[in-house]
Parts: structure tokens; C-alpha cells; sequence
């Protein structure tokens, strides 16, 4: 296939996705674009969600109508300069197509890791023969590695990246050791052990980013770097109700108006989102953990393990990528770490609502570290 021509592709966001509905293109044909614009609205059985574009250039065909659904993979639009010529675009895409066709496997799937005391339900994407030290993304309270959907493909283009349930969550084992950060970055650390990672980058959303940086204070060696996304361990504070709600919801309108409390835009909270939550707690020992973790890391509505005072003497880079309108963790706890992205228009799953800035960032910040 030509090397000007640049296909852009149905994204695969989540384990359960195998194909997406193009429901609006945002762009004409023969529009320039950036890597990073949003290009089209893509709706899923889980999420609906703005595509951004992977490439700079010029539109140069809309291959896929508003109301098609295609596979993952599929072939949604091509960019080219204005200087390739029309028949060798439609060359590309049936050459895409067959191409699609043939190489067309399963995506990969979760393992079950044996790590010391617990069972760890973890996803690894990328190269296996890459030399560059990996990347391990660690979710928060009450979520699981797919929250993670939008950033680990992309992150995972030129090293291997894992993402991990922790314990009481996802698919890992519910029984907990304990529930405070520190038994948590020990099992997340038995966990690394497990997969034979002697050093990764850390990735930490929520509780996963006081985990993270619980990591880089007690094995520093382990660390290459700490990413904070609307981290705990930076303050006090903390949206108890949320917690508490979360436990408790146990209907749809309940779970529903709780979530959505998580993002800047509600409209990112579908039905399929609540109902996959709303299974997770019906899990035997998922409730109990939940109290457990929540009892230990927020007790008496407050933030147990605070690990601002540890960042000036740490040794490992940090950076902090925070929503603006988050509604969990103050946004002013991002003021502790000095190298610091406050992201307008999204909330405490900034991940989520602003994917490509945030891959953005921890690309860079990796990259250099």
C-alpha cells in the first residue's frame, strides 16, 4: 500500500467491542485535519464517543457512510495530499479491504496472572519484542482495566502496555489481604513480579494513582515514571458521597445519576455502562471488598494516605494530568505536582472524555523521562 495514502480505522474501544456505528462525520471530504481533531461520532453497545483523528493531512475520501457499522478495524476514511490521484485512492481501499480480510484475527484477551496471594486479571498490548521499558495502567475505585479503553491501544503503539484489575475489582479475585494503599501496592507490585516486569512506567487513575505513586516512595527502582490522573494521595479531600453511593446503588436511576457524576458530559454514561456496573457488584465478595478498600482508603470521609510530602525528594519523574471539572478529587490537588494539565471540558474520567490529549501527554512524558 502507497505511503501517502493513510487509512483511518474503526477503533477498537474495550474488550467487548467488535464493531462501531459511524453516527456523524464531523468533517467534510477535502477538509485539512490534525492529528487529534475530532473527525466523527461513533456509537458502540457501550459508549458513544468522538473519534479523533490518528492523522495530519487532508480527508481526501469518506469511506464510510453516517449509519454504517463496521468491524473493528474497518476501514472509515483515507488522508492523502491533494497531490495523489484519485484512482490510486481507490486502489488503496480495495486493496485495504482484501487485506483486512486476510489478516483478520481475534483481539487480544485478558489472562488470569498467579501473584502471590491473589489472582490478577491483566491485558497486555503491544510489541513483544520491544525494548522499551512498559507501561502498567492502574484504575480507580470501583472501576476495572477497560477503563483504560481509549488509551491503551494508542499507548501501546512502540512498547508493551498492561492493564491491570486490582483486587476486589473486574475479573481479579475479591478476597483482599487488605484494603489500604499500601496492602494494594503490594499486590500490584506481586503482580509485576508475576509478569516478570522488573521496571514499567506507572499509569494511576483515582485510587490507581495514589497506588502509583505508593509504588515510586516504597520500590523506586521499579518506577521509570508515575502518571497521576485525578489522583488520590495528594490531599484530604475526597467525594465521600460518591464512594458511598457507588456501594450502595443498586438500581439503574441510582447507578445512572452516580456515575455520571465521574464525567464533565453525562451523555457518556449509556445503559450498557450502568448494566455492566450494576453485574460487577452481584459478584460474589465484590461488595465486601468495595467496603473493605473504601473503609481503609477513605476513612471517616476523608483521604488516608496523603503522599504530597513525598514528591520533592522522590527521585521519579511525576507529572499530573487533571479534568477540570472534576467532581471527585479537587482539581487543586494537581498544584502539589510541579509538572502539571489541567484539561478543560472534562471531569474525573478525563481519560475517557479527552483521550487523545491525554495519550498525548503521557506519550511525551514517558518519552523523556
Amino acid at each position: 500500500m502507497s505511503d501517502a495514502i493513510k487509512p483511518i480505522g474503526m477503533p477498537k474501544w474495550g474488550l467487548a467491542m467488535t464493531e462501531g456505528k459511524v453516527n456523524a462525520w464531523l468533517v467534510q471530504e477535502g477538509a485539512k485535519i490534525a492529528a487529534g481533531d475530532e473527525i466523527l461520532e461513533i456509537e458502540t453497545s457501550k459508549i458513544t464517543n468522538v473519534f479523533e483523528s490518528p492523522h495530519t493531512g487532508i480527508l481526501r475520501r469518506r469511506v464510510a457512510n453516517e449509519g454504517d457499522t463496521l468491524p473493528v478495524g474497518g476501514l472509515l476514511g483515507v488522508v492523502a495530499d491533494a497531490s495523489v490521484p484519485d484512482a490510486e485512492l481507490d486502489a488503496f481501499v480495495a486493496e485495504f479491504a482484501a487485506a483486512a480480510a486476510a489478516a483478520a484475527v481475534p483481539p487480544p484477551e485478558p489472562v488470569m496472572v498467579d501473584a502471590a496471594s491473589w489472582q490478577a486479571r491483566v491485558l497486555k498490548l503491544g510489541p513483544d519484542d520491544s525494548t522499551a521499558t512498559p507501561l502498567l495502567m492502574i484504575h480507580g475505585f470501583g472501576g476495572d482495566l477497560q477503563n483504560w479503553q481509549f488509551n491503551q491501544p494508542d499507548l501501546a503503539a512502540d512498547r508493551a502496555v498492561y492493564a491491570i484489575d486490582l483486587p476486589g475489582h473486574g475479573g481479579s479475585s475479591k478476597a483482599l489481604t487488605g484494603g489500604d494503599v499500601a496492602a494494594l501496592t503490594q499486590a500490584v507490585a506481586s503482580a509485576m513480579t508475576a509478569l516478570g516486569i522488573e521496571r514499567a512506567h506507572l499509569a494511576g487513575h483515582s485510587l490507581g494513582g495514589a497506588i502509583a505513586l505508593q509504588m515510586a516512595v516504597s520500590e523506586p527502582a521499579r518506577v521509570a515514571s508515575v502518571t497521576l490522573v485525578c489522583a488520590a494521595g495528594l490531599g484530604p479531600e475526597i467525594n465521600i458521597d460518591y464512594i458511598e453511593a457507588f456501594i450502595r446503588s443498586d438500581r439503574r436511576k441510582d447507578m445512572k445519576s452516580t456515575v455520571e457524576t465521574l464525567f464533565f458530559d453525562p451523555a457518556f454514561v449509556s445503559r450498557d455502562m450502568v448494566d455492566d456496573l450494576l453485574k460487577y457488584k452481584r459478584i460474589d465478595g465484590v461488595l465486601p471488598a468495595l467496603r473493605t478498600i473504601a473503609d481503609a482508603v477513605f476513612a471517616g470521609g476523608k483521604q488516608a494516605a496523603i503522599l504530597a510530602d513525598k514528591l520533592a525528594g522522590l527521585g521519579v519523574p511525576v507529572q499530573a494530568i487533571w479534568g477540570e471539572s472534576d467532581k471527585i478529587v479537587p482539581v487543586a490537588h494537581a498544584e502539589a505536582v510541579a509538572n502539571r494539565h489541567v484539561l478543560s471540558g472534562a471531569g474525573h474520567m478525563v481519560h475517557i472524555e479527552q483521550p487523545a490529549e491525554v495519550n498525548r501527554l503521557i506519550s511525551a512524558f514517558i518519552a523523556g523521562a
